[in-house]
């Protein structure tokens, strides 16, 4: 019974999914052109960060966001987050619009709008076996841990939440994690850890 119920969620919830992030892009086309520009003028070239996140079933993927940080650059200083991260770039991921391409991964079939956030391919070697759980489903623009401290917590507080969310998940509980997405963006909370440009790694792999 619950099989055949998530079944006829996850359906439900990959048509939302489509539908709501193709509205948003044809919506929000002026406001990514205008990042767009914000970050070519600021950061240059590529405007758009891609990388390699593992998803659903642990299958790799391409990642698009905005880019918040300039270039590795030994002969600059450039090599920590801290030092590459900008005042634009903190602006960026604090408004929460460095995520807008983010968008098309959701269209994609890659993401979804509510799941555990994509973390890195390195990361998956470090996972426990009930870490490793969060990708029983696709990744997520936000989620259970999002909405509860993002980057505040500590790495088991948020593979915690991961798997709270994977075995509560319901159209009424992704109702409540969209509704507080919101506030938490208005708020701008939990955008680093604390002492932390972005947040600490995980095992021996730095967070980006």
């Amino acid at each position: 019974m619950r099989l055949a119920r998530l079944l006829g969620y996850d359906f439900v919830k990959r048509a939302f999914d489509v539908l709501a992030a193709g509205t948003a892009l044809l919506l929000l086309a002026p406001v990514i052109g205008i990042v767009w520009a914000l970050v070519a003028f600021n950061l240059g070239r590529p405007v758009v960060f891609r990388q390699p996140r593992p998803g659903m079933h642990g299958r790799v993927f391409t990642l698009y966001k905005f880019r918040t940080m300039r270039e590795v650059d030994p002969s600059r200083g450039l090599l920590t987050d801290d030092e590459r991260l900008t005042p634009f770039g903190r602006w960026l991921r604090s408004s929460s619009l460095d995520e807008l391409p983010t968008f098309w991964n959701v269209v994609r079939g890659d993401m979804s709008l509510i799941g555990p956030r994509p973390l890195l391919v390195e990361y998956l070697e470090h996972y426990s076996p009930e870490q490793a759980r969060r990708h029983e489903v696709r990744p997520g623009i936000t989620g259970l841990a999002q909405v509860n401290g993002r980057n505040a917590l500590s790495w088991d507080e948020k593979f915690r939440l991961d798997v709270v969310y994977i075995d509560s998940r319901s159209p009424a509980v992704d109702l409540r994690i969209l509704r507080q997405t919101a506030r938490s963006v208005i708020a701008r909370e939990g955008i680093s850890h604390p002492g932390q440009a972005t947040m600490h790694r995980f095992g021996d792999v730095d967070v980006h």
